[in-house]
């Protein structure tokens, strides 16, 4: 069994969509939802699937490595990014190296790092009249977005598409492909 943990900052549609997928999987458990943030919906939703959590604090994260003490005793293989809007620092990256995976809501390598989330990338595609977005699924490096990607798709933009309906769009793209593309990476 290989045992994945997902980091969330928010709500947590994407994670949602990956234990859905996953549940009852053969081979793949979702076995640990983080959070950086105490009243983050994903944590809820976490509570309701029985799923254990771990809620992180800024000066542990980044000062210590007591993470991995924890990630090693739910004997995680696997970490995906879904919504995590903290950079992940090099401890973490080096032992999990090509094991983390984020989602990106832009066609990398535009529109990305820091500061570009949400729907600051969709008003900045907006802002420079792109005829198409989509969203790139790639692994964690040290630096936000420049990890090797693994997979792109992409939607058309309309000329009057605002940028909540190019965050519909591509959240659309997000949740058909992101649970299966950690599924096939799991797999390997």
């Amino acid at each position: 069994m290989k045992n994945i943990a997902i980091f969330a900052s928010g709500t947590g549609s994407n994670a949602t969509k990956i234990v859905a997928h996953l549940k009852n999987h053969a081979s793949i458990k979702v076995a640990l939802i983080i959070s950086n943030k105490a009243t983050a919906p994903v944590l809820q939703m976490a509570a309701t699937n029985n799923i254990p959590t771990l809620l992180l604090h800024r000066q542990d994260f980044y000062n210590t490595e007591n993470l991995l003490t924890n990630l090693a005793e739910y004997k995680i293989d696997f970490i995906a990014l879904a919504g995590f809007l903290w950079l992940i620092p090099p401890y973490l990256v080096q032992a999990f190296e090509n094991k983390i995976a984020n989602i990106h809501p832009a066609l990398l390598p535009k529109y990305g790092g820091k500061g570009m989330y949400g729907m600051n990338v969709h008003k900045a595609v907006h802002a420079n009249k792109e005829k198409e977005s989509g969203i790139t699924i790639h692994f964690v490096n040290e630096h936000y977005d420049e990890g090797n990607i693994i997979f792109q798709a992409s939607c058309p933009i309309d000329p009057q598409d605002d940028p909540s309906i190019i965050q519909k769009q591509v959240l659309v793209l997000e949740h058909q492909y992101f649970p299966t593309i950690i599924e096939s990476l799991l797999l390997m």
